[in-house]
C-alpha cells in the first residue's frame, strides 16, 4: 500500500516549531520535500510546478511574505499555519495563481515535535479556496488528525479558545505554585498541582470519549455546591492573596455557568459568590 501523501512535492517557508515539525509529519505519510526557506530567503523561494507551499511563519509577517512570494511562481495551493488568520491573509499569493487556505493545528508546540504520532487526534481548522481546503484535509487525514473548516468570522474567538485551552491551564498552575511559595510550603506542591492537572484531562478525556460534555469532569467546591468551603477559601485568599480575589471571582462564575448548564441548582454557590463581588 502506497504512502497517503506519496507523490505531493512540498515547499516550506518558516522552519520554526510549527513548520519543521508539520513537514516532518508529511514526509513521513509519502511527501517530498523540495525546499525550504528562513524568513529572510522568501524573495527567491520559487515553487512553480510543486503541489503545496506551506507557510508557517508569524501572523503579522504573513501578508508581507505573500506579497514577496508572489513575485515568483508558486505551488498550486499555499496554506498557511495561522490559527487566528483566515486564507485571506495570503491573499497576494492567490492573485498570482494560487488557491489558498488556512491549516492550523490545534496543539501546543513548545518545541518541534518531528515523530509523525504527535499528529494522531489532533483537530486541523482549515478554511479557503476549495482545492486548499481539499488539500488541507488530506494533509490532515493522512497524520491521522481530524479535519473541520472554521470560517473567517470564527477565527479570533476559535483562537481564543486556543489560548484558553492551553496557555489558560499553565497560567492557572503557575499561579497556584506561586500561591503555594507564598505559604511557604515544598516545592513539590507545584509538582503536586501539576498532576492534579493531569488527573483532571484524563477525567476530561473520558467524559469526551464516553460523549459526555466536558463539564461532567469539573471538580472542586463550586461544582459540588459547597457554598460553605468557598466562604473559607474566599476569607482566606481575602486575608493572604487578595490580589487573585478577581481571579478566584472569574473561575467561580465560570464554573457555576458551566454545571448550571448541565441542569444542576448552585443556588447556594451563587448567593455566596453575590456576597463576595467587588
Amino acid at each position: 500500500m502506497s504512502a497517503p501523501l506519496a507523490g505531493l512535492r512540498f515547499s516550506l517557508a518558516g522552519p520554526g516549531k510549527v513548520g519543521s515539525s508539520l513537514a516532518r509529519w508529511a514526509t513521513a505519510a509519502g511527501a517530498e520535500l523540495v525546499a525550504v526557506a528562513g524568513r529572510g530567503a522568501l524573495e527567491n523561494l520559487d515553487t512553480g510546478g510543486q503541489d503545496l507551499l506551506l507557510l508557517a511563519l508569524p501572523d503579522a509577517a504573513l501578508p508581507a511574505a505573500a506579497a514577496a512570494l508572489a513575485r515568483r511562481p508558486q505551488a498550486a495551493v499555499a496554506l498557511h499555519t495561522s490559527g487566528s488568520l483566515d486564507a485571506s491573509a495570503i491573499e497576494a499569493l492567490r492573485q498570482a495563481g494560487s488557491a489558498v487556505g488556512s491549516l492550523h493545528p490545534l496543539k501546543a508546540f513548545p518545541e518541534p515535535l518531528p515523530e509523525a504520532a504527535e499528529a494522531h487526534g489532533v483537530f486541523f481548522a482549515v478554511d479557503g479556496d476549495p482545492a486548499a481546503r481539499e488539500l488541507a484535509a488530506r494533509l490532515a487525514v493522512a497524520w491521522g488528525g481530524v479535519p473541520g473548516e472554521v470560517p473567517p468570522a470564527a477565527r479570533p474567538l476559535y483562537h481564543f479558545a486556543a489560548t484558553l485551552a492551553a496557555g489558560g491551564v499553565v497560567t492557572l498552575l503557575a499561579a497556584a505554585g506561586e500561591m503555594g511559595r507564598r505559604l511557604g510550603l515544598p516545592e513539590a506542591v507545584a509538582r503536586g498541582y501539576l498532576e492534579l492537572a493531569r488527573g483532571a484531562m484524563a477525567a476530561a478525556t473520558r467524559a469526551l470519549d464516553a460523549g459526555r460534555p466536558l463539564a461532567t469532569a469539573i471538580t472542586g467546591p463550586v461544582a459540588r455546591g459547597d457554598a460553605a468551603t468557598l466562604r473559607r477559601q474566599i476569607a482566606a485568599l481575602q486575608a493572604s492573596a487578595p490580589d487573585k480575589l478577581p481571579l478566584a471571582r472569574a473561575l467561580a462564575r465560570e464554573t457555576a455557568h458551566q454545571r448550571e448548564e448541565l441542569g444542576e441548582d448552585l443556588a447556594a454557590v451563587r448567593e455566596e459568590l453575590g456576597g463576595i463581588e467587588p
